[in-house]
């Protein structure tokens, strides 16, 4: 049986999506904007586009970004993999929940005391702020995220598809890359994905974490906002959503031939 939506539901519905999408449409709009101003429209035009080739600094730091990104989020998705074996296949073991708790903290800790700790840690190894530092402390942090998405693919996959290929003579090693991640592989995606997400959206913690030379766009945008908000940002911005829409249309496509094809 169907229910049908209130008046009052569909006001509140209607109310939520204004509020989360009306700002970025706004920003999608005046990036084409004419003139300077950003809030006072002057007709259509690439212009913010074209100077945005010009901007090296907003560039190079959307390079950053994106490649702090993909390398943290490659690290993260190995050390939380790692540790959702760990808690999925070794049972039951001494200091099981205390490694649990250790594993999921960052996921209730504030961004900036953890950005704070790791500022500590490397202040007293005397190991110099930057690119690999950022890298670093990003996959920390996305590593409990990982950790969630796998463990919670693992725990459902059937188990006697993997002691089938162990007892065919496969070793453990053959029978996770052969035939876990395989299983997995959709999990292992998402986790990826998530947590370059996450360090490509993280301000608090890069801001404690990198040095020169490493300045993140979440970092270079923050800075020049408060200076007020240009039209090149709005630019860039409006490219970061496109891509990020590309990606969600593209792997809805690729989901829904996958269920056809197992149809």
């Amino acid at each position: 049986m169907s229910r049908r939506l209130g008046p009052f539901n569909m006001a509140a519905l209607a109310a939520g999506f204004a509020l989360l999408y009306l700002p970025i449409l706004s920003l999608v709009l005046y990036s084409f904007n004419d003139g300077r101003m950003v809030a006072v429209w002057s007709g259509w035009s690439l212009r913010w586009y074209r100077s945005l080739l010009d901007n090296r600094l907003l560039l190079d730091s959307a390079w950053v970004s994106l490649s702090v990104g993909a390398v943290s989020a490659t690290l993260a998705l190995v050390a939380g993999t790692a540790a959702a074996l760990v808690l999925a296949r070794a049972g039951r073991f001494l200091g099981r929940s205390a490694f649990a708790g250790l594993v999921y903290v960052p996921l209730v800790m504030p961004e900036v005391i953890i950005g704070i700790s790791l500022l500590l840690l490397f202040v007293q190894i005397d190991l110099d702020r930057g690119f690999f530092t950022l890298v670093l402390s990003h996959a920390a942090f996305s590593a409990a995220f990982v950790t969630v998405v796998v463990h919670s693919r693992l725990i459902a996959v059937d188990r006697s598809i993997e002691e089938a290929a162990l007892d065919l003579g496969a070793t453990p090693a053959r029978t996770f890359l052969l035939v876990t991640v395989p299983m997995i592989a959709p999990a292992l995606a998402a986790a990826w994905l998530l947590a370059f997400t996450l360090s490509l959206d993280d301000l608090v913690i890069a801001s404690f974490a990198t040095g020169p030379g490493a300045t993140t766009l979440p970092m270079r945008v923050y800075s020049q906002v408060r200076l007020g908000v240009t039209p090149e940002i709005n630019a860039i911005s409006t490219l970061f959503i496109a891509a990020v829409a590309g990606v969600v249309v593209v792997a809805s496509l690729v989901n829904k031939g996958l269920v056809l094809g197992r149809k």
